[in-house]
């Protein structure tokens, strides 16, 4: 990789490590299968002088796992974003602004996680080369350059310590920090590190790497450059602190969560307090302090305390409005937590990871003397929505459930498309599809809606995707979610209509075609699809996807004809056709789960039955797939949105709030206990799926009924909460597939949408039902299109041509610039 600031491939810098591993010093375990070190934390400096201080500094760096970047004292940046190891990325940043003349010292925090998690995974063994915390700098600074080697001096902390594996429920790091061992001062210029030794330059031990230390090399290869914005956010105080009091409990576990639990159990009654809040400590008697932030944050924790040194500070983050550690769903509620032993003086905590919250309990034990909590905070750290787009109407609901899908999105939108930033972090290649078409539809800056598509391009050795990317999931290699892969097509399909970038496109197909593909053994004798292995989600709904699949065979049917039009397009007309082939043979077997009686197609079919199951999920697929002939959508759509049919049933969702432990075991034993009427009534997609569902309305010409399905989401909204939960009754708060009701009012609602690739023309179809006013402003690569709907008439405003459809289907044009038409 080439820059202006950095010609040519070669780094400058070199690969370095804290100290000199064993297996360097050792030559006979050179080349060896060596294992992924242990979890830890090392500290880099580097001291340089600068006579006079450039224009420009410009400056990239990378890291394994993890880096936090200061100059004299100032936080830069953190990375590297997260990838899979060979496809490692770099962060670039200009420095001039953070030097003076005379004496610098760049510091950089690097972490390295050892033992895979929900957002990183080690590099494959590679000689010495990926197997411990690992820094690679260079800078240009006028004429001279600063550069990683073994000038830099570098410490390996004892300050953070790790859980040992499996302790960290859903695979998010619990930070445990020890200050006695840690002098923040270190990132300044005058800290003293004499006592630190020099780092060690890693050279590269396979056969044929000529012991080389500087990028390219393997395990990480040409580390490809950052390709999403800079993270940020404001910083969070909690409007409610209250205190309790409990009797100390004996033999207290190490985990930061579980002593919590254990002590919440044992508190007594809440009363309102304020911060600054001096707790005269007792020596039976804990502290409980709550920080109620209101709704979800996430990003950065910090603590600010005064109290004696090598006093523990446990902090336990929950998502819920109203947490209950006696009667609440403990077994599935989130264990992210965190531990600070104080150091006496300057007791200043900031998480190094991120931790999506809306209440922190902090446990200030018992014994002798005071603590002061002068403040509990969160930085938020997550992708910014940037620009102009903006979505209003004559409904205050609507305009609620609009911002509700960004900040939803907002908070699972990080370094790649989270699931949720309370419990899991991962980055699911199915999920993601929503967070992008919001991304699309409300936020100018499309950088992030790109990466999801290009991370989640790391098929199996089969073709196949992983379930979820870059993390421990991928790591491990198992089995998959077929269907994620399905839903990352359709995301594929979605930029190409959007950014229209032919050879981001022409990079993407290969991908697409080998999914596809990996279904074709099993294609049965009618051209559908049956006994699809592996793990057939399709949505925590209770659908059925055993035997002959409706469900399974629409979604690649769709894939299918999305892959036909972008080869199509890309001139490849070879490959349409095979796909068109495919799809034609579906259609012709897809009859057969056709319930003339009902009006709507069942699930599925086992040993040539038609099983009775007729879910809302199976209505959609037909429609968005192109299988049901057109002239049954609007009665598919009748049918699968009548709410006197519809009923709210999971496989895996609790009464409580929480999963159902007895439930996902029978699931995942095949055992489906039907409590509804099956023959009679529909159940209703879950939050996710109900993307596919209002995607087929919107086809079927009933984009009108909307706004009163979206209304449903309301109920999510409640106890303050701002974001879209992540089903019907059941799961975590904070769920961005959850977010489809703001690409709705857009897509189909304001009716924006690329009429071709890349928004060469826009088609406006609005679709306001009973709505009486509706503006909005949508991204496209050629600046952002503005529509205003009121009283039948329709403005807009287009940097490019408009093709405008009516109420009546019939069809207008006009020119880049101002237009007007009547609904």
């Amino acid at each position: 990789m080439s820059t202006a600031d950095f010609p040519g491939v070669r780094w400058r810098g070199h690969w370095v490590v804290p100290d000199v591993p064993e297996f360097v010093i050792d030559p006979t375990s050179v080349g060896s299968d060596l294992p992924p070190a242990e979890f830890s934390r090392a500290q880099f400096r580097q001291v340089f002088d600068v006579e006079d201080v450039p224009p420009r500094v410009p400056l990239r760096l990378s890291a394994d796992s993890r880096y936090v970047l200061w100059v004299n004292g100032a936080e830069v940046g953190r990375g590297p974003i997260r990838s899979q190891p060979r496809r490692l990325r770099y962060d670039e940043y200009d420095i001039a602004a953070y030097l003076r003349r005379g004496r610098n010292v760049v510091a950089v925090l690097v972490t390295y996680y050892g033992h895979a998690n929900s957002f990183w995974q080690p590099a494959a063994s590679s000689g010495v080369m990926g197997r411990d915390a690992q820094l690679v700098v260079e800078a240009r600074v006028g004429d001279e350059w600063l550069v990683t080697d073994e000038r830099w001096r570098v410490l390996r902390s004892r300050a953070w310590r790790a859980l040992g594996p499996g302790q960290s429920l859903d695979a998010v790091p619990v930070e445990l920090l020890d200050a006695r061992e840690f002098d923040p001062s270190w990132v300044e210029l005058e800290f003293d590190d004499s006592s630190w030794v020099a780092a060690t330059v890693l050279k590269a031990s396979h056969d044929g790497a000529f012991g080389e230390s500087r990028p390219p090399v393997d395990p990480y290869g040409a580390m490809l450059p950052r390709d999403i914005g800079i993270l940020g956010g404001s910083r969070v105080v909690a409007p409610s602190v209250t205190l309790q009091t409990a009797p100390a409990v004996s033999d207290l576990p190490d985990h930061p969560a579980e002593r919590l639990v254990q002590q919440l159990r044992e508190a007594g009654e809440q009363r309102t307090v304020q911060l600054p809040l001096t707790v005269a400590r007792d020596q039976d008697v804990v502290t409980l302090v709550t920080v109620n932030f209101g709704r979800i944050v996430a990003g950065h924790v910090e603590l600010e305390v005064d109290a004696p040194r090598g006093i523990r500070l446990d902090m336990f983050y929950q998502e819920s409005a109203h947490y209950d550690a006696i009667a609440g769903p403990v077994d599935s509620a989130p264990r992210s937590s965190a531990s600070y032993i104080t150091r006496g003086s300057a007791d200043h905590y900031k998480a190094v990871d991120i931790n999506g919250l809306r209440q922190i309990f902090l446990m200030i034990p018992p014994g002798a003397g005071e603590v002061t909590v002068r403040d509990i905070a969160v930085s938020e750290y997550h992708y910014p929505f940037t620009g102009g787009a903006a979505f209003s109407s004559s409904d205050p609901e609507l305009d609620r459930l609009y911002q509700a899908g960004i900040r939803t999105t907002e908070m699972n939108s990080f370094d790649a498309f989270t699931d949720c930033p309370t419990r899991e972090q991962r980055a699911w290649v199915g999920d993601g599809v929503v967070h992008q078409m919001v991304h699309l539809v409300a936020n100018e800056d499309w950088r992030l809606a790109r990466n999801y598509v290009t991370l989640g391009a790391s098929p199996r050795p089969d073709g196949m995707l992983p379930m979820t990317v870059a993390g421990e999931i991928e790591y491990r290699g198992g089995y998959t979610i077929p269907d994620w892969a399905l839903h990352w097509i359709h995301g594929v399909w979605n930029l190409f209509r959007h950014d229209g970038d032919r050879l981001a496109t022409l990079g993407l197909l290969p991908v697409v075609e080998r999914v596809l593909r990996w279904y074709e053994p099993y294609i049965d004798d009618h051209g559908t699809l049956s006994d699809v292995p592996e793990w057939n989600l399709i949505d925590w709904s209770s659908v059925f996807s055993s035997g002959r699949s409706s469900l399974i065979t629409g979604l690649w049917a769709r894939g299918l004809a999305e892959y036909a039009e972008m080869a199509d397009w890309l001139g490849n007309t070879a490959s349409a056709a095979w796909a068109q082939g495919l799809w034609d043979q579906a259609r012709h077997g897809y009859e057969d789960f056709w319930d003339r009686d009902r009006g709507s197609y069942v699930d599925h079919i086992v040993a040539g039955e038609q099983m009775p199951a007729l879910s809302q999920a199976a209505g959609a697929v037909a429609i968005v797939s192109g299988l049901a002939p057109h002239d049954r959508w609007t009665g598919i759509v009748d049918v699968i949105t009548d709410p006197a049919r519809l009923v709210i049933r999971s496989w895996i969702g609790g009464a409580d709030g929480g999963y159902d432990m007895t439930k996902i075991v029978e699931h995942s034993l095949g055992i489906y206990r039907i409590d509804w009427d099956v023959d009679c009534e529909i159940v209703l997609a879950e939050p996710f799926f109900s993307y596919v569902v209002h995607d087929a309305v919107a086809s079927a010409g009933r984009g009108d009924q909307l706004p009163s399905l979206l209304r449903r989401w309301s109920v999510f909204l409640h106890d303050g909460f701002d974001t879209f939960g992540e089903c019907w009754g059941w799961g975590t708060p904070v769920h961005a597939w959850s977010a489809t009701p703001t690409k709705d009012l857009v897509w189909y609602v304001l009716g924006v949408t690329p009429a071709e690739p890349g928004y060469g023309t826009v088609q406006v179809a609005p679709r306001p039902g009973a709505i009486e006013r509706l503006a909005g402003a949508v991204p496209t690569p050629h600046g952002l299109v503005r529509v205003e709907v009121e009283n039948g008439q329709v403005r807009v405003d287009s940097p490019v041509p408009v093709r405008f459809v009516s109420l009546t289907g019939d069809e207008s044009s006009a020119a880049a610039g101002h237009s007007e038409f009547t609904l």
